[in-house]
């Protein structure tokens, strides 16, 4: 791939779009015919398309995903992460996985409405439901929107248990609603922590909270009996694997009591706007970085294979993955499970009129 031939962009992770795979239009930075065509899309300001969808909870089936229901009430992410496998998805919506999935955020401003259907429906058990498995529920058009907080508050109601990743403190702003599902035992909220350097965390995910604010996710819900813990993920061997055992340590020290992994994967078009990133944020590195990389997943960037894609496989991978035990073993990590309470579900009386039973 050729390297972009406009300097980083700061404050953005992708620096192109590329084109979409289900479009004839190309979008790349090839395409601007003048200089300022160029800078108009470098400060394209943050669009929220709202979406009218019909279902917003996702059965998960996927061999190596613990999970069992999925909602993500944003499409696109303002944070920006450069590595972010979301990106993909974005094509779908007859957008580019590049600068496009950090401007034009999809919303879907019914997700509270249709949770309550769905829980409303007699064939729904009560399973939980993961917030943040596509795209952060945190991102900043939460702060206005209120999606998330609604999700929550649905879920409180109905006594059904869910779970939180993100990688913005905006979480704390629902403290109240998450110190009530978790005095019944109906949420963990786990943060995401890929470095300890602030330098590299602001090209890595521009827009993301600082990492000393994330660690404050942590000590919080710790301090208010909320199960938490962190997402070491993605490792990016060469930029950020050497950064485990601080970050591990700094979210024991705060709170958590679990911790998780996964080694970069660059499939579909994350591959070239990664590839673009590397080379124009760590141009003295880009290319040790990109082997590291692909000595994980057999000489590719990406694998798709369930079970291998997410730990990668090889020695680095090995290494890695002989690294994360022995650390989490050494700061008492991993050590305890946690069990949502399954029996609490309840489907809350209509027009006031209280159960006979």
């Amino acid at each position: 791939m050729e390297e972009q031939q406009h300097e980083f962009i700061k404050g953005r992770g992708a620096q192109f779009n590329p084109q979409n795979r289900f479009s004839r239009q190309a979008y790349e930075q090839g395409n601007y015919e003048q200089e300022e065509d160029w800078e108009a899309v470098r400060k394209q300001p943050t669009q929220i398309l709202l979406d009218n969808s019909k279902n917003v909870v996702n059965k998960l089936n996927i061999p190596d995903v613990p999970l069992d229901y999925s909602i993500n009430p944003y499409q696109g992410c303002e944070h920006g992460c450069i590595y972010c496998y979301a990106r993909n998805t974005h094509e779908y919506w007859g957008y580019s996985a590049g600068i496009d999935f950090e401007t034009k955020i999809i919303a879907k401003h019914n997700a509270a409405e249709l949770l309550r259907k769905t829980f409303e429906k007699k064939i729904w058990k009560p399973a939980v439901i993961s917030l943040s498995t596509n795209t952060d529920c945190y991102q900043p058009a939460e702060r206005k929107l209120r999606l998330t907080r609604q999700i929550l508050e649905v879920c409180l109601e109905y006594k059904n248990p869910v779970s939180v990743l993100t990688k913005n403190a905006l979480v704390l702003r629902d403290m109240d609603v998450l110190q009530d599902l978790a005095a019944e035992r109906l949420v963990q909220v786990a943060s995401s922590i890929t470095t300890t350097q602030e330098s590299l965390r602001q090209v890595l995910e521009p827009r993301t909270s600082t990492i000393k604010t994330r660690l404050s996710i942590i000590e919080t819900c710790a301090k208010h009996n909320i199960p938490t813990g962190v997402m070491f993920a993605p490792i990016i061997p060469g930029l950020n694997d050497q950064d485990m055992y601080e970050v591990l340590q700094k979210a024991s020290d705060a709170g958590a009591y679990w911790a998780g992994y996964t080694i970069v994967r660059l499939n579909g078009a994350i591959e070239p706007i990664f590839k673009d990133w590397l080379q124009k944020a760590f141009p003295d590195r880009a290319e040790k970085v990109w082997h590291h990389i692909q000595s994980c997943h057999g000489g590719k960037v990406s694998d798709s294979r369930p079970g291998v894609r997410m730990r990668g496989e090889g020695e680095m991978a090995t290494i890695i993955r002989q690294q994360f035990k022995l650390y989490c073993h050494k700061l008492g990590l991993n050590k305890t499970s946690f069990a949502y309470n399954m029996e609490a579900f309840r489907r809350p009386p209509k027009n006031g009129q209280l159960s006979l039973f």
